[in-house]
């Protein structure tokens, strides 16, 4: 496996960082660039996800209560925003913000608990390099350098403690499982998988990063992946090439000992 991958690794025209581990014994089978600091795109919404429902557990708040959306607050790729929706549960929101990546749904979350309080709460878990530092949809942000960041190394941190069901209450914890296996994207780690595979995982891409990180189920098999490409110039050649890897992987560590 790791031969096929290096080789895919070597051919590729973008800048791959690459994780793939054992849940249960924190063993990296491959790790490429773990600590190198990457723009986030919507992989970011994962430890939003988990701070929204601390937030909740912390203050006593109901997971069903709805808040308010104003019509400023719609922005583009938004299901939220295409049905004008002035109200909405936090539950709605937070499913929408993973399930299809849902921007007007994030935003309306960060301002529903501040980006202090996730930026320490990241830190807090052993985020070390993941920040919060712009809204969905904020170009102007990101045209002066100001954009949202993390590493192959937090994501792998994160998975690891989402798969054990460490952070949260066990009812919080089971709900974010739930909600990443419900995921709509597939288009980079499950591109090319014949079999019904149960993945809790999030996709994340902008002009020049495409990325996807999640936890694939198979019984007593079980692993964590996380493919992040930087410096794309064709987006659909590294889902692609995600989709490659995800594959061999696969290949070698589920088919071969089924």
């Amino acid at each position: 496996m790791e031969c096929a991958i290096q080789r895919m690794l070597e051919e590729a025209p973008y800048n791959v960082h690459l994780f793939v581990k054992d849940p249960n014994t924190n063993h990296y089978f491959i790790q490429e660039k773990l600590h190198a600091v990457f723009s986030s795109a919507s992989l970011i919404k994962v430890p939003i996800l988990l701070g929204v429902l601390t937030y909740l557990e912390r203050y006593h708040q109901d997971v069903h209560q709805e808040i308010r959306i104003a019509p400023e607050e719609w922005v583009d790729y938004s299901v939220i925003s295409e049905q004008r929706i002035e109200r909405s549960t936090i539950y709605e929101l937070l499913v929408w913000m993973i399930i299809i990546s849902d921007n007007t749904a994030t935003n309306v979350l960060i301002d529903f608990i501040g980006m202090e309080f996730l930026n320490h709460y990241f830190r807090q878990i052993g985020l070390s390099q993941t920040k919060l530092q712009r809204k969905m949809m904020d170009f102007e942000k990101l045209e002066r350098g100001i954009d949202n960041l993390t590493s192959a190394n937090d994501m792998a941190h994160l998975f690891s403690r989402i798969y054990q069901q460490n952070l949260l209450p066990k009812q919080f914890s089971k709900l974010t499982i739930d909600i990443l296996s419900r995921q709509r994207v597939h288009e980079s780690l499950k591109r090319y998988l014949v079999d019904d595979v149960k993945m809790a995982h999030k996709t994340g891409g902008l002009e020049t990063v495409e990325h996807d990180v999640g936890i694939v189920y198979n019984g007593s098999n079980d692993y964590l992946i996380g493919v992040f490409i930087t410096e794309v110039t064709n987006n659909e050649y590294a889902k692609q090439l995600i989709g490659r890897i995800s594959k061999s992987v696969y290949e070698h560590l589920v088919k071969r000992k089924g």
